[in-house]
């Protein structure tokens, strides 16, 4: 069974949802907490902003009525630049933890990596590389 897909009346008469606005539109809702910018996406309580750090987005805080929180952890924070900082930090712990137990790749692997991809240490394993040819094909 195919059905389609219909816009209600308020979705027409307000085709821009807040949660896709990025935060440089005019019409978002931002608050700036340097290095920090928080965008309103909805809600009530809690309130729901997307945070970003420069021009990416890290994740996602929520304001209650007695506290803030963020997506990450279960504490529960006085201030939204507090929220945002621990979220912050618990990203940058879990990519320290991640890059520490994670093996590297084989020149293999980097191989079939995008070129802009590679870091200077990827390039200069791949330069002292030699492939080892065990069935040779003819094209």
């Amino acid at each position: 069974m195919i059905t389609t897909f219909s816009l209600q009346e308020d979705q027409l008469d307000n085709p821009l949802q807040k949660i896709l606005l990025p935060p440089t539109n005019p019409n978002a809702e931002v608050e700036k907490i340097p290095p920090y910018k928080l965008v309103y996406v909805n809600g009530a309580c809690p309130r729901v902003y997307r945070v970003y750090k420069g021009y990416s987005m890290i994740g996602v805080i929520f304001q209650h009525i007695t506290h803030w929180s963020n997506a990450v952890d279960k504490i529960r924070y006085a201030e939204s630049l507090d929220a945002a900082v621990g979220l912050d930090e618990f990203l940058k712990v879990a990519r320290v933890s991640r890059t520490a137990t994670e093996q590297p790749l084989t020149e293999e692997e980097l191989l079939d990596k995008e070129f802009d991809a590679l870091t200077f240490d990827e390039w200069e394993r791949l330069k002292r590389y030699v492939p080892q040819a065990k069935y040779l094909v003819a094209a």
